[in-house]
């Protein structure tokens, strides 16, 4: 399905850390192929690859796997040293044991525990890393995310929760998590079926070398598993958007999964979202990657995107990202444009990540991405 976006309110989280030890950060902003003028405005949003780019900069300016977020630096090759001591586990909860067991080793290093009080398991991250909330929420991801690499299944989460007040973004959370989040709670951590703690570890030491060579990204990226509803309608209207302008009708969706109108209007109600949302969300990220990606003329892609005309697009584009089709191409060209600097071929990750190759982002993925934006013009 096509890209997700992400959040600038994540683009100037991840950059916290590298001005908190005085970096310049606009260079690497402008190495990512980011505008800083961006940074602006809360509701602009940059393309996975863009962020992808911005990770790799960061990494490379703090050599630090949290990008200077911690209070202590984690040494590039942490991540996938602990990874490989877990690897040879009998089971996933032994395997996540030990990997909290490896973190604990490290001055300054994210505590993280394992529960299991009954049928439920929690997963937690404790400590100072709460004193910058964004360093705990990608911890939380990727150690999800991981355990559901490792047994070869995805595991679903009964709820999220974060220490930190609701940040103005906090509509991207549900999405994100795949389940109810809540903040403001006592702890930072999230609630999932104990019985997966008891699958096996279906990965090798080969798989774990691929995987390593795109963390933290592959990690970070939600992969849509089509286990919910909302993922099944963003599927199919992302796949119509690529044939046709015209989208689906929520009736012609409703058919095509077998329920009526009014049971997919209530189950995307139970998972936080509508059809409306989903719509917008897949042309918003449809417009900012084909600006941001390609030099395909503004008209066009207007007409490719449904908007009979001009005006509507820039309108609906302007409420999704506070700026114009025109302001953010514009801005995106005066980026460098030369070659990339190339980076090593296994340890350019960050946030706990072993590594990345350039270009590495898988299609159809998006670190950190996918909130809904506001009703579209056109719709």
């Amino acid at each position: 399905m096509a890209r997700r976006t992400i959040t600038v309110h994540h683009v100037r989280a991840v950059l916290r850390g590298a001005q908190r030890h005085g970096l310049d950060t606009v260079p690497l902003l402008r190495e990512a192929q980011i505008p800083p003028l961006l940074l602006g405005d809360d509701r602009a949003r940059v393309t996975a690859p863009q962020f992808a780019r911005l990770f790799r900069e960061l990494y490379r300016a703090t050599q630090d796997e949290f990008l200077g977020l911690g209070s202590a630096v984690s040494r590039p090759g942490t991540f996938a040293m602990m990874c490989h001591a877990s690897l040879g586990c009998a089971d996933l909860g032994a395997a996540v044991r030990r990997g909290a067991t490896f973190y604990g080793l490290f001055p300054g290093g994210p505590d993280l525990s394992l529960e299991r009080p009954g049928p439920e398991a929690v997963f937690g991250v404790r400590s100072d890393l709460e004193q910058d909330y964004f360093l705990a929420e990608c911890l939380l991801i990727i150690w999800h995310r991981l355990c559901s690499w490792l047994i070869g299944r995805r595991i679903p989460l009964r709820w999220a929760e974060f220490r930190h007040p609701p940040p103005p973004h906090r509509d991207e959370y549900e999405m994100l998590f795949g389940c109810p989040v809540r903040f403001g709670a006592e702890r930072t951590g999230a609630g999932f079926p104990a019985h997966w703690l008891d699958a096996p570890l279906v990965r090798d030491e080969a798989a774990l070398d691929e995987m390593l060579r795109r963390a933290p990204f592959e990690l970070l990226s939600r992969r849509e598993y089509g286990t919910t509803v909302a993922e099944q309608v963003s599927r199919a209207l992302a796949r119509s958007l690529r044939s046709s302008p015209r989208l689906p009708s929520l009736g012609e969706i409703a058919a095509r999964l077998a329920v009526s109108p009014a049971t997919l209007r209530r189950r995307l109600a139970e998972e936080a979202t509508s059809y409306q949302r989903l719509k917008d969300a897949v042309r918003r990220d449809a417009a900012i990657a084909g600006l941001a990606e390609g030099g395909e003329p503004i008209a066009e892609l207007a007409a490719r995107l449904g908007f009979s005309e001009d005006t509507a697009f820039h309108r609906a584009f302007r409420r999704w990202t506070g700026t114009t089709p025109g302001a953010y191409r514009t801005e995106r060209e005066r980026q460098p444009c030369g070659t990339p600097p190339r980076y090593g071929s296994s340890r350019d990750g960050g946030v706990s990540g072993g590594g990345a190759s350039r270009g590495s982002v898988p299609a159809g993925e998006a670190s950190l991405g996918g909130a809904a934006p506001g009703t579209p013009a056109s719709a």
